[in-house]
């Protein structure tokens, strides 16, 4: 059950023909452009995939061409969902594909108790036995925050190895790193916090930047750990313009957008999302053209 998940993980999009359907040609174009970039390991069928819209034979398929494309990393695949047993069986199902590991979000919607979740994540790692599960805290999308007396409950079951830290407060981020037990790590959820979560002791960054940058955004996040301070703020400086624009409308409508300008697949998205506003690209291309410094031709 040992997986090293240090250093930088990309949420990886799932590209759309222009029809609706998954996009695989698209999808492992972008796998192997993440991988040639650098990533340490794949997090297909997160919040950027559109997991929640995704149906399960799409689901087996997206797995499948991620396997395959990753080179050897690990892929770590998003299973949450707000219904325990729907959560259990795609968790399942994951590991029968060959997962090496399951992201979990808390339960949205339901906004669960304490034990209510220490419960859910019971059932989840029960139905896969072995399978190391990253625990997902987002309360932006979930309307529920983990806290670090409910993430220490979380702890006590040994297949639950990490926790995805997506609250955007630091002083919580840095009490759960303060709290961790050995072998149990925390990872940035968010790109514009990775440089500081990894100063107080978070292992890496699950990024949705590092769709578009890979190899910058690994390369920030590995000066971060190896204490290079002055690296990876030049870095985290760098990219924040499109660590900013890649969330002025939710995630992934602008990441689309910026991947098309990039020419790695069509800015397709399955309601209830719809294609970015006009300003959203205008400031998605000034961005791109600050944080590759002045190398990105512009709109594709």
């Amino acid at each position: 059950m040992t997986l090293d998940l240090s250093g930088l993980a990309v949420a990886l999009a799932t590209p759309f023909t222009p029809s609706g359907e998954v996009d695989l040609p698209a999808f492992r174009k972008l796998a192997r452009h993440v991988v040639a970039g650098g990533a340490d390991f794949l997090v297909p069928l997160g919040s950027t995939g559109e997991a929640a819209t995704i149906v399960d034979a799409e689901r087996d398929a997206i797995i499948s061409a991620c396997l395959e494309e990753a080179g050897g990393r690990p892929v770590v695949v998003g299973t949450g969902h707000n219904a325990t047993r729907q959560a259990a069986a795609m968790t399942k199902r994951a590991q029968a594909l060959g997962a090496q590991g399951a992201l979990v979000v808390t339960p949205y919607y339901n906004k669960p108790t304490p034990d209510g979740l220490v419960a859910h994540y019971a059932a989840v790692a029960e139905a896969a036995p072995g399978l190391p599960i990253v625990a997902y805290n987002v309360p932006g999308r979930t309307g529920l925050n983990v806290t670090p007396p409910v993430l220490a409950r979380l702890w006590e079951n040994p297949q639950v190895v990490a926790v995805k830290e997506s609250s955007g407060n630091l002083a919580q981020i840095a009490e759960i790193v303060r709290l961790l037990p050995r072998g149990k790590v925390l990872l940035s959820g968010d790109d514009n916090l990775a440089v500081a979560s990894i100063a107080v002791g978070a292992s890496g960054l699950i990024s949705v930047l590092g769709n578009a940058l890979p190899r910058e955004t690994a390369a920030m996040v590995a000066a971060a750990r190896r204490g290079d301070r002055a690296g990876a703020l030049r870095l985290h400086q760098q990219l924040l313009p499109l660590m900013d624009a890649l969330f002025l409308e939710s995630n992934p409508i602008p990441l689309k957008a910026a991947l098309r300008m990039l020419g790695l697949c069509g800015e397709g998205l399955r309601l209830p999302l719809v294609p970015a506003v006009a300003a959203t690209r205008t400031r998605l291309a000034e961005a791109l053209c600050l944080s590759t410094e002045g190398t990105f031709p512009g709109v594709i």
